[in-house]
Formats: structure tokens, sequence, C-alpha cells
């Protein structure tokens, strides 16, 4: 079955922030499956359920900031259970959690509110940048602590292919490492060397992609996710050539 392609709304926050609905409905005739949330555009759980039912797309997943997730979990699991979407996530840390100490305690917040979530029908994923491949002392890494100190029972990563690639990390061998734990995978090329390195369209960089294609389906990936965090185009002409790209491949 093939893996159905969904976009990151952050990649066009410059179109979702002058209007939401409308925006998503260009996302929706992109040949785009789903959407990934970066804010909900102040709909409330219904006007967001008609929209996602006018336009067919589904919820691929969420980013919430990080602290939600211990102070209003009760209020996020009602919201993304009444829309249908399966998967919730961290999109990133503060720097203050950026050390072991830190990483320990999301570990910790990832199995409380991923047991928590789980028994509600969803699931939790961790989003990971660059910073987490950082040496923290001793060869250990942020993502290293949330590998082994989370319950793959009930906390899930998505993978930045992007960043990974940027820390030196090949994306294909760290979804083989983690098989069957990394159901969403997003995608972004890389332009440029060294310290010019910067964001392309699915396609239209140096990242090979077939590996990360081939360990991905093999463990279960769910969704296959567009993220352009800054676009040299247009952001919708950014996403609509991601997509017709992946489409070319025979994803989505």
């Amino acid at each position: 079955m093939s893996v159905p392609i969904a976009l990151q709304l952050y990649t066009v926050r410059d179109e979702t922030a002058k209007d939401f609905c409308g925006t998503v409905r260009k996302v929706a005739n992109m040949g785009y499956s789903g959407i990934e949330l970066a804010g909900t555009g102040g709909l409330s759980a219904a006007e967001m359920s008609d929209l996602l039912a006018e336009t067919g797309l589904k919820v691929a997943g969420s980013h919430v900031m990080v602290n939600l997730f211990a102070e209003q979990l009760d209020e996020l699991i009602d919201y993304y259970s009444a829309i249908g979407a399966k998967y919730v996530g961290i999109p990133a840390l503060p720097g203050e959690l950026r050390n072991v100490e830190g990483f320990k305690s999301v570990a910790k917040l990832m199995n409380e509110a991923g047991k928590a979530m789980q028994d509600a029908g969803l699931s939790l994923y961790y989003h990971n940048h660059n910073f987490e491949f950082e040496d923290l002392g001793g060869g250990v890494r942020g993502m290293d602590i949330l590998f082994a100190e989370t319950d793959p029972k009930v906390a899930f990563f998505e993978i930045d292919c992007y960043w990974a690639v940027y820390a030196g990390v090949d994306p294909a061998e760290l979804i083989k490492s983690q098989a069957g734990r990394y159901p969403l995978i997003h995608l972004k090329d890389m332009v440029g060397t060294g310290s010019e390195r910067t964001f392309a369209e699915v396609g239209e960089g140096i990242i090979d992609w077939q590996p990360v294609f081939a360990a991905s389906e093999a463990q279960g990936a769910v969704w296959y996710i567009v993220e352009q965090d800054r676009c040299a185009r247009p952001s919708l002409e950014s996403a609509q050539i991601s997509a017709n790209n992946l489409k070319s491949w025979g994803k989505g």
C-alpha cells in the first residue's frame, strides 16, 4: 500500500496567516492527501472537522509545544480525537531542555502523556532538528536519551531528514536503527554546502531519497510529510513542486 503524502502547514504559514481555510483548500488541490498542523487557525474542532470533510484531507499529525502535553493534555486529547487525528507531536524543545536532564524529563513526559494518549486512540511523537544529535558529553546525544528512555509502545518519532543530514546522520540508517518507531517521515531537501546549506523542495536538492523511502516503508511509515522551513519562491509554489516530484516517483 502506497504511503500517502501530507503537507506540514508551517511551509505555507505566510498564506495560512492570511486565510487558513482558503490555504488548506489550495493544498487539497495540489495532490496532497493530508495536512500536518502547526496551529489550528483558531478553528474549533467542529469547524476543523467541517474543513477536513469539505477538502477530503486527513490530519497526518500536529505540532504542539512540549509544555502543553503536561499543562493541557486533556484538551489536546479532546480536540485531536474530535477531528480524527491519530498523531500529535512535539516539534522542538526550548533551549533550557537541550541538556541531559532536559532530555530525560522530556522522555518521562513522552511516556506519561503517550500512555494517556494511547488510551484515547492517539499516538505521541517527537520531531527532531539537528541539536538532538549534538554531543552532550561522553558521546551521549539527546536522541540517544529519547530513544533509550521512552517506551516504544507509546512514544514515536518523526524523522526530519533534512536536519538529520545537516547533523551528519544518515536518515535511512537512523530509521532502520529504530524500525517501527517512525510512522511519520518529514521530507525536505537541501542545497548548498557547509554554512551555506539551506532548504529546497523535495527532489530539487542533494538528499538521496530512495534509501529513505525503502527504509521508511520497510518499517511501516504511515505518512510522508513535506515541510520546507523557508522557501526561495512563493510557498504555495514550493509545496506544489514537492508534491509533483513525489508523485513522479510514485509516492502518494
